[in-house]
């Protein structure tokens, strides 16, 4: 089946602790104008990274695009502090090379036929193999991980959070310019970056066997090269054991970016408990313990009407309207926003509502100072 013999899958052995967090942010490298620049190669290969970023920072894609990675989080209560060191030391990391860091889903003055491409072999690989959806790929996200203590109840949780992406690309939209072009999008990161092979709104699947059977089949089939080329925008994480969710535009305002870490933390805590009752439900109707509650808990919507409420948030942002869980009425954001927060008991995605969103933010200050204000906007 293909030439790729070696089947790097996952384990669900790896899913052991519950609630922990891991924060993924993408970054562009940029130029004392606030412009994209090919500065990685030297702030990652060719020097020694602050302590608390060694193993934790590499480059993407692009050259002037780089990630960082928190250390493991064992309470939700130390992620702003975690996160604003981790940015603290990538920033000082930078500008002692004379680089800056800016934030956003795209950088309206990337120009994707400008800009250098990584060398590493792993990019290499996809480039051959994908070409122009690729090559043109200069989009940088958020990626909240939540540890989960079972590999089927991730799977499970996993599935059900697929309602609230949408929600949260809403509120994220932080990319209306690419490659120069105001798009009309309010977030044309989350399109172009569906372009890609193995990307978008992942199906429910049954249990996490069938989930690592769908890795074991497209890495032997030579479709992925590795696990981690399943790009969905939620997944049980089968090497970290986690749930992953990968669907935010990436933000300058840490307040912003910590709001959805705690919402995604709220949401798979809030899963995880619905879970273990319909458990211990089943158990007492003589059911299996160890059988997982339906993949798709009663709800109505099918991949379609989840990638129909993708769209609407892409296209409009904070004035998006959603298909409801019900799947038979049509909600706006603000009240999905009080809903959530009454429900989970938490507050920042009201701030997040009520402040002017991060698209919206871009186009004023490119119509008040032009290109230049909208480059040191986009600064951490």
């Amino acid at each position: 089946m293909g030439t790729n013999m070696t089947t790097d899958v996952g384990s669900a052995e790896a899913f052991e602790r519950m609630g922990t967090l891991g924060i993924e942010e993408e970054f562009f490298v940029v130029d004392e104008y606030g412009r994209p620049t090919s500065g990685t190669d030297e702030l990652v290969y060719e020097s020694e990274p602050p302590t608390l970023l060694e193993d934790r920072l590499d480059h993407e894609l692009f050259k002037c695009v780089i990630e960082t990675q928190t250390p493991l989080i064992e309470h939700p209560g130390k992620a702003a502090r975690t996160l604003s060191a981790v940015r603290e030391a990538l920033l000082e990391h930078a500008e002692q090379h004379g680089y800056g860091i800016a934030s956003a889903g795209l950088h309206p003055a990337a120009k994707w036929r400008e800009l250098e491409h990584a060398q590493k072999p792993r990019y290499r690989s996809q480039l051959d193999r994908i070409q122009y959806p690729q090559h043109r790929n200069t989009t940088t996200g958020l990626h909240v991980h939540v540890g989960v203590d079972d590999a089927d109840k991730a799977t499970w949780i996993a599935n059900e959070l697929r309602w609230h992406l949408p929600v949260m690309l809403a509120l994220s939209a932080n990319s209306p310019y690419w490659n120069g072009y105001d798009t009309g999008l309010a977030s044309a990161r989350a399109k172009i970056f569906e372009a890609l092979p193995n990307t978008g709104m992942p199906t429910a699947f049954e249990s996490f066997e069938e989930y690592i059977q769908l890795e074991r089949l497209m890495i032997e089939s030579g479709s992925i090269r590795d696990r981690g080329e399943l790009w969905y925008e939620v997944r049980p994480h089968s090497e970290h054991g986690t749930v992953e969710v990968r669907t935010p535009d990436a933000q300058a305002d840490i307040d912003r970016t910590l709001a959805f870490v705690e919402y995604t933390h709220a949401l798979v805590m809030d899963y995880a408990e619905r879970y273990e009752d319909r458990s211990v439900s089943n158990t007492k109707t003589n059911t299996s313990a160890r059988s997982m509650p339906s993949a798709t808990m009663g709800s109505p919507h099918r991949r379609e009407t989840l990638d129909e409420n993708k769209w609407r948030a892409m296209r409009h942002g904070h004035d998006a309207s959603f298909i409801d869980r019900d799947g038979a009425s049509v909600v706006d954001l603000g009240e999905v926003v009080e809903r959530e927060c009454d429900r989970l008991g938490i507050s920042s995605l009201r701030r997040l509502y009520d402040e002017e969103s991060g698209a919206e933010q871009q186009r004023r200050v490119r119509r008040e100072t032009g290109l230049d204000g909208v480059c040191e906007l986009l600064r951490i």
